[in-house]
């Protein structure tokens, strides 16, 4: 052996070899299927053969190596032929040169439109959280003299039906709002979302919750948006007065802590967007320092054990269990109340909110 050193080459060649053809017969398999699944023609086809010729290629390459290397090791001389047989990969190189190129820009092509269809599936997925932030923001505006907890949790659906919102009408007046929007879907959100602004207009326009209400369910229902409704309680605080009033268009029950106590705020009118000519009722009451309201809707109550509910009472004795708690912390406690009584995830969505006056 004159060159023992070529023996290693060779074998490390034919090693690669083999694993190059190994390969090889994989995407020749790959190759066959895309062809008998997407046509000899589709871009899925020509990919997978463009691999697989560039893999045989490589098994070629690294095989006349070996053999040149082997040989080399034992011929002192006139092994040159052995290394001429190179010769041959780089011909089909130049052969299919042009047939790689046009295949790698297919693959680049296929790799962009991949990318781009990503970017579409992460927007629509994105879209649904940006819709229900809107909705059901994570972070309240700072109100000075009240303390605000909320939560939000939703369900199975991609859009958010539920809302609320917390703003100040007036230097001394705060309103707060929670709705529900009936189904599920697109279209109820859309609903949920031109509620939640145009209440806003008509909370500024009508010291009356009631009467900001019944303009609110003649502007809907004139949309005939077919069987939707919406359930809504609005709150606003005037602080001079020392006052809350309340109205709430079929509801579930809100409940305030005053003097030592939960009482609760019930429906004063219909569905919204059930009779276009419903009337609605407000009701006011004393508000004191430390005073809170709880609002929330109905995937809180209806959480279910079995054939049990959830309930009012079980929300109402949450409260009154420890009336002084933060109302961040009490509407998270809530939330993690309805699970632990809930025998299955809770599908429906669920909004919490709390307002304490300092």
């Amino acid at each position: 052996m004159n060159y023992p050193l070529l023996l290693v080459v060779a074998a490390a060649c034919a090693i690669a070899a083999g694993v190059w053809a190994r390969s090889a017969r994989r995407l020749q398999k790959v190759a066959s299927r895309a062809e008998r699944e997407f046509g000899r023609t589709s871009d899925a086809a020509t990919v997978a053969r463009s691999a697989f010729r560039k893999d045989v290629h490589s098994t070629v390459l690294y095989g006349v190596l070996a053999l040149a290397a082997g040989g080399g090791a034992f011929i002192a001389q006139g092994s040159t032929w052995l290394f001429s047989l190179i010769l041959i990969p780089v011909g089909v190189s130049l052969v299919f040169g042009r047939d790689f190129v046009r295949d790698s820009r297919l693959a680049e092509s296929r790799f962009e439109l991949e990318r781009r269809a990503e970017e579409v599936l992460s927007q629509e997925d994105l879209a649904p959280r940006r819709w229900a932030e809107r909705l059901a923001p994570e972070h309240l505006p700072d109100i000075t003299g009240f303390e605000v907890g909320r939560v939000y949790q939703a369900g199975t659906g991609m859009m958010a039906g539920d809302f609320y919102d917390v703003f100040r009408v007036a230097p001394t007046r705060v309103a707060a709002l929670i709705g529900d929007v009936t189904g599920h879907g697109i279209e109820p959100s859309i609903t949920a979302f031109q509620a939640k602004y145009l209440l806003r207009v008509f909370l500024r326009q009508f010291r009356d919750p009631a009467q900001a209400l019944e303009e609110l369910n003649a502007q809907l229902s004139a949309l005939d948006r077919g069987e939707e409704m919406i359930s809504m309680c609005v709150v606003v605080f005037d602080t001079e007065a020392g006052t809350v009033r309340y109205a709430s268009a079929g509801h579930p029950a809100a409940w305030l802590w005053h003097e030592k106590d939960v009482r609760p705020l019930r429906s004063t009118g219909p569905l919204l967007m059930l009779d276009p000519d419903g009337t609605f009722h407000s009701r006011e009451l004393r508000l004191d320092p430390g005073d809170l309201v709880l609002l929330y809707t109905d995937g809180l109550s209806e959480a279910r054990a079995g054939d049990q509910l959830f309930g009012e009472e079980r929300i109402a004795n949450t409260l009154r269990r420890d009336p002084g708690a933060d109302p961040g912390v009490l509407v998270k406690a809530l939330l993690e109340a309805a699970r632990d009584f809930s025998c299955e995830p809770i599908t429906d969505d669920i909004a919490i909110l709390a307002i304490r006056r300092d």
